[in-house]
């Protein structure tokens, strides 16, 4: 799918507009979570979980920059492609003889790593939500769509809109706010929402 160069001189239609507005509330309350903390703390796991408050910052950013190379380039942006001899069934049990990167970087999403400020991990995301923001006002069309890339998780030939992508992005951000909220009141009693 080809953008335009930008329709910033045209205003926004109304469900642009809510979606944007809906993925601002979102962020805004995984945020809400990391207010006040330093490196040390966003990267602390304060429960069993192994979720840390700068982690779930990076994976959300992650997932968010991913989403949206989905699409703009499709499938092709998501690559799930396991080594020689590897299958998924040896991925899930553990006992894989190698990882394919996408799922070591994946679960280094998770976790603030040597030389991560938290700083630098909210750049990050605020670079990754003016990326968002400009592709959701170009994208000439909400229903277009494109195949999603092959994985156990994806159902065989489904396609996904831009509009089912924007709806995902938010519920997954969503999601892990929560997620930021319980973590924050068990590092320190401070409840985000």
């Amino acid at each position: 799918m080809t953008m335009p160069a930008s329709t910033a001189s045209t205003s926004p239609d109304p469900e642009r507009t809510d979606v944007l507005a809906a993925l601002a509330a979102a962020r805004a309350a995984l945020l809400g979570a990391v207010e006040g903390i330093d490196d040390e703390q966003a990267g602390r796991a304060p429960t069993v979980s192994a979720l840390c408050l700068g982690g779930l910052v990076k994976h959300v950013a992650a997932m968010e920059q991913s989403w949206l190379d989905f699409v703009t380039e499709g499938p092709s942006a998501m690559n799930f492609a396991l080594p020689d001899g590897v299958t998924w069934d040896d991925l899930v049990a553990g006992t894989a003889r190698a990882y394919p990167q996408w799922a070591i970087d994946r679960e280094k999403e998770f976790r603030m790593q040597p030389g991560e400020t938290l700083a630098g991990v909210l750049r990050t995301y605020e670079d990754v939500a003016a990326r968002t923001e400009k592709i959701v006002l170009a994208v000439p069309d909400l229903s277009a769509a494109h195949l999603l890339p092959e994985a156990p998780w994806n159902e065989p030939g489904g396609e996904w809109s831009v509009r089912r992508v924007l709806a995902h992005v938010v519920i997954e951000t969503a999601q892990h706010a929560g997620h930021a909220d319980i973590l924050r009141e068990t590092l320190d009693g401070r409840q985000a929402t």
